[in-house]
C-alpha cells in the first residue's frame, strides 16, 4: 500500500521537471495521475512514460476555458480530486529597466491567475480531507537580481496559500506551498542560456557552489516532499511553506 493509494492527483505543468516527477511520483505512491502541459506532442510523450495510471490533458492555464476543459476531464472520469499540485508557471530573466506590460501580464497570467483559477476550478470535485499544493520558489523570499516578476508571482501564491488554507479548513481542505531552490530541470538551464551538457555543467558547478548543501537541488527530491504535503503524513500540516532549497534561502 502506498502512501496515496486510490487517490486522485491533478499535476499542472506536468510534461518534465519537478512536475514529471511528482506526478511518477504520486503514481509509485498508488495514485491516479492527471498531467498538464500546453504542447501536444511534449504531453503525449509525459502521459505514455507515466503509464496506464496516467493521463494528459492538454491545456494552458493562463487559459480559464482550457482550465475548464481539463477540470472536465478529471470529472468525467473520476468526478473526485484528491490532491491539485498547481505547478504549471515559469519566469525570465529579465532586468527592472527592460520590463515590459506584455512581461507582466505573462508572468501574472500564468502564474498567479493561472493557479488561482485552477484551485477555484478544481474545489467543486475536492475530497473532504483533500491537499492543495502551490509551487512557489525561494525567489519570492530573496534576493533575486533580474527576477522580481518571477519572485513576486511566486510572493502572491505564498499569500494565497496562507489564505485558502484558512477559507478551506472547514472542508478539511489543506493548503500549503511547496518551495523549491534551484533544481536541476530543463527550465532553470534554458532560463540560465545553458543549451548543452558543458554549458549545464558549468551552471550545475556555479549555481551549487553558493548552496550550503554543496550542489543544486533534483526533481525528485521535491517530488518527495510533495508526497508528505499530499498523503496522510501531512495531516496536520496546512498553511505552511515548506522549502526545498539545500539551505539557500534559510542561512
Amino acid at each position: 500500500m502506498g502512501q496515496l493509494t486510490d487517490r486522485v492527483a491533478l499535476v499542472t505543468g506536468g510534461t518534465s521537471g519537478i512536475g514529471l516527477a511528482t506526478a511518477r511520483r504520486f503514481i509509485d505512491e498508488g495514485a491516479f495521475v492527471y498531467i498538464t502541459g500546453r504542447r501536444a506532442k511534449e504531453l503525449k510523450t509525459a502521459a505514455d512514460s507515466l503509464g496506464g495510471r496516467a493521463v494528459g490533458v492538454q491545456g494552458d492555464v493562463a487559459d480559464p476555458d482550457d482550465i475548464d476543459r481539463v477540470i472536465g476531464a478529471v470529472k468525467q472520469r473520476h468526478g473526485r480530486l484528491d490532491v491539485v499540485f498547481a505547478n504549471a508557471g515559469g519566469g525570465d530573466v529579465i532586468p527592472l529597466e527592460k520590463i515590459t506590460a506584455e512581461d507582466y501580464e505573462r508572468h501574472f497570467n500564468v502564474n498567479v491567475a493561472g493557479t488561482l483559477f485552477t484551485v477555484q476550478k478544481a474545489l467543486p470535485l475536492m475530497t473532504n480531507g483533500g491537499s492543495i499544493i502551490l509551487v512557489g520558489s525561494t525567489s519570492a523570499s530573496r534576493n533575486a537580481p533580474h527576477m522580481s516578476l518571477y519572485g513576486a508571482t511566486k510572493a502572491a501564491l505564498r499569500s494565497f496559500g496562507r489564505s485558502w488554507a484558512a477559507e478551506l479548513t472547514q472542508r478539511g481542505i489543506r493548503v500549503n506551498t511547496l518551495s523549491p531552490g534551484p533544481i536541476e530541470t530543463p527550465a532553470f538551464f534554458t532560463s540560465a542560456g545553458a543549451n548543452d551538457d558543458a554549458a549545464m555543467r558549468q551552471v550545475k558547478d556555479q549555481v551549487g557552489s553558493r548552496i550550503p548543501i554543496g550542489r543544486m537541488g533534483r526533481p525528485e527530491e521535491v517530488a518527495a516532499a510533495a508526497v508528505f504535503l499530499a498523503s496522510d503524513q501531512g495531516s496536520f500540516t496546512t498553511g505552511a511553506e515548506l522549502f526545498v532549497d539545500g539551505g539557500v534561502g534559510q542561512m
